[in-house]
C-alpha cells in the first residue's frame, strides 16, 4: 500500500472534486461550466426589480415562486462589460456556500450550452497570472474537442462581503 504525502493526497482530493458533471455557458464568446450540483434551475430572462446602492454588476431581485432571490450579471462582475439581452439570455439559479449557510443566488448568462460529463484527463490546473491578479474562483480548465471551457468554482466568484451585500439585497 502506497501511503500519500499531504500535497499529493491534495491534489487527489481536488481532481476528484473537479471531476463531474458541470452545466456549460457563455460568456462574451468564452466557454464556462459550474457544477451541476451547485445548479438549481435555469429560467429564461424576466423583469428584475433593481435594488439600489448595491454593486454595478448588481442587477437586482426576482421573485421567483414566491422566493426573492438577488441577480447578478457576471459579464460585470468579469468586467467584460454589458450587452442587451437576447432571447438566448437567462439566468442560471445557483445555491452558493456563505458564512451564514446557504444562498440561492441567479447569474445572468449569454446563453446556456450543455450538460457535460469532464473528466480528470480533461482538467488542467488554471494558470497563474501573477499576483496581482485573483484566479482563485477558476478551479481549472477543461480542454474539450479543441477547445478550453472555464471550470468556476462559484462559491468562489464572489467574496464574503458581497455575498452578504446580496443576501441584504433579498
Amino acid at each position: 500500500m502506497v501511503k500519500l504525502d499531504d500535497t499529493m493526497a491534495q491534489a487527489v482530493k481536488d481532481i476528484t472534486i473537479k471531476t463531474g458533471k458541470y452545466l456549460t455557458f457563455t460568456l462574451a464568446e468564452e466557454e464556462y461550466g459550474v457544477g451541476i450540483l451547485k445548479v438549481k434551475e435555469i429560467i429564461g430572462m424576466m423583469p428584475i426589480t433593481s435594488v439600489p446602492r448595491t454593486p454595478e454588476f448588481v442587477k437586482g431581485v426576482i421573485n421567483l415562486r414566491g422566493k426573492v432571490i438577488p441577480v447578478m450579471d457576471l459579464r460585470l462582475k468579469f468586467d467584460m462589460g454589458e450587452i442587451p439581452y437576447t432571447d438566448r439570455t437567462c439566468i442560471i439559479v445557483v445555491e452558493i456556500d456563505s458564512e451564514s449557510g446557504t444562498v440561492l443566488i441567479g447569474i445572468v448568462v449569454d446563453a446556456v450550452s450543455e450538460v457535460l460529463n469532464i473528466t480528470e484527463e480533461e482538467i488542467e490546473e488554471a494558470p497563474t497570472f501573477g499576483s496581482k491578479l485573483d484566479t482563485d474562483y477558476i478551479l481549472g480548465m477543461a480542454k474539450m474537442e479543441g477547445n478550453v471551457k472555464i471550470l468556476l468554482d462559484i462559491d468562489r466568484v464572489l467574496n464574503q462581503e458581497e455575498v452578504a451585500q446580496l443576501e441584504n439585497v433579498s
